[in-house]
């Protein structure tokens, strides 16, 4: 069973070693400065709020009339996560940073928790167990989408837990709430590369940051931690409509380049991490339930021909037995805290069939980088994919421009 890495008892780290980055498309709303309150109750010292274009006017606005004095704003002109994010990298005056993103709320007990990993220099970032928010009185509609919300975040959190038990292995360190040491982030190798990834040789891509961050840690040598326990557990939001299929597909597209990246290209996993390498990379590529699925009964039904029928309906059920198992004990402790939600399990069961052709669609389909779930979150969406041959030259000189801004 995994176990969190302890706060020690004469922490070396403290909250006053931490900058908490928010790379947000808003400036203003209620869920953004719940956001920055919950997060402000950890006691960092200082949140740096990264914004786009005109939004930096509202949030300075925001900020003078609560009278935020540990809270600073700064923009770009094109809505993009690593061009945020790199914005605010000169301005951190901590050892340590934290990524956030604009939707999540924070336990109180949260900081402590992070940086105890990072007591031990051999690590260079640390991830949270993640929760969703639940939405309250929702209808019936939001009650489904809301609850393969919360089984998405349940699986990810056993497989990062678990992975993380076997061989110390994290497909991807999420950039809802993620701490990295300042000092890898200021490399300026870091950085060029950062500003500068190309996918496949064919195009340069802005978009799948976390997934690069935690590739470049993996290749770089430095170890990483997940930190599964309740007073580490940040809440977050989903899609409770449609628009969650939109997620999926957005997910699924970034894990197909990060995954095969890191098997085909980096490689590092395959001797780093063995485990994570088979139980999740390669899932990828090989996990297709409603294939497999169906081919397993087939197979059997072929080899069960010849028995006795009460032998063969008891095989049957058996097999039937350990694949609804299979597809069940990940969230075994998502129906222990919510077991109403117990009666939507066929629900379930049928989404993660159709989730199937979404991953197939989203295959066909990587240099897509879209959201399509959140307003104005693809009005530079251009950016976050560029054909090598056909770069614009705005891009390429905002890249340069940022690593000659860390050499010089």
């Amino acid at each position: 069973m995994h176990r969190p890495i302890p706060i020690p008892g004469s922490p070396r780290l403290t909250s006053q070693n931490v900058t908490v980055v928010i790379p947000s498309l808003y400036g203003d709303g209620g869920e953004l400065w719940d956001t920055i309150r919950s997060i402000l109750a950890t006691e960092p010292y200082e949140i740096i709020l990264v914004t786009v274009g005109a939004q930096e006017r509202h949030a300075k606005h925001v900020v003078k009339e609560l009278n935020l004095s540990k809270v600073r704003i700064y923009s770009v002109s094109q809505p993009n996560k690593r061009r945020q994010m790199v914005r605010a990298i000169p301005e951190i005056q901590t050892d340590i940073t934290i990524f956030a993103d604009d939707d999540v709320t924070w336990p109180s007990t949260l900081l402590p928790w992070m940086l105890a990993p990072l007591e031990d220099e051999r690590y260079g970032g640390v991830g949270t167990n993640q929760r969703l928010r639940r939405a309250e009185s929702p209808n019936l509609q939001q009650r489904v989408w809301g609850y393969l919300g919360a089984l998405y975040l349940e699986r990810r959190n056993f497989d990062c837990a678990s992975c993380m038990f076997i061989d110390g292995g994290l497909p991807c360190l999420s950039g809802r709430t993620v701490a990295y040491r300042t000092s890898i982030l200021r490399d300026p190798a870091f950085t060029y590369e950062f500003t500068h990834e190309e996918w496949l040789g064919q195009y340069q891509l802005n978009a799948d940051d976390d997934n690069f961050i935690t590739r470049w840690l993996i290749s770089h040598g430095k170890k990483i931690s997940y930190q599964h326990h309740k007073q580490a557990e940040v809440l977050t939001t989903l899609e409770d409509n449609p628009k969650f299929l939109k997620q999926c597909l957005r997910w699924s597209r970034s894990n197909w380049r990060s995954n095969i990246t890191s098997m085909f290209c980096d490689r590092h996993i395959w001797t780093h991490q063995p485990w994570s390498t088979y139980a999740v990379y390669l899932t990828t590529v090989s996990h297709w339930a409603f294939v497999w699925d169906l081919l397993l009964i087939y197979l059997y039904l072929d080899v069960a021909r010849s028995w006795q029928s009460d032998s063969r309906d008891l095989g049957l059920a058996m097999l039937a037995g350990w694949m609804f198992s299979s597809k069940f004990l990940k969230l075994l402790g998502h129906y222990i805290r919510y077991p109403g939600d117990f009666l939507l399990l066929p629900v379930s069961i049928v989404f993660g069939y159709f989730h199937g052709f979404i991953k197939g669609y989203a295959m066909l389909s990587l240099d897509v980088t879209a959201w399509g779930s959140r307003e104005g979150a693809d009005d530079d969406d251009a950016y976050r994919m560029i054909r090598v041959s056909q770069k614009h030259q705005e891009a390429l000189d905002f890249g340069n421009s940022v690593y000659y801004s860390y050499t010089q």
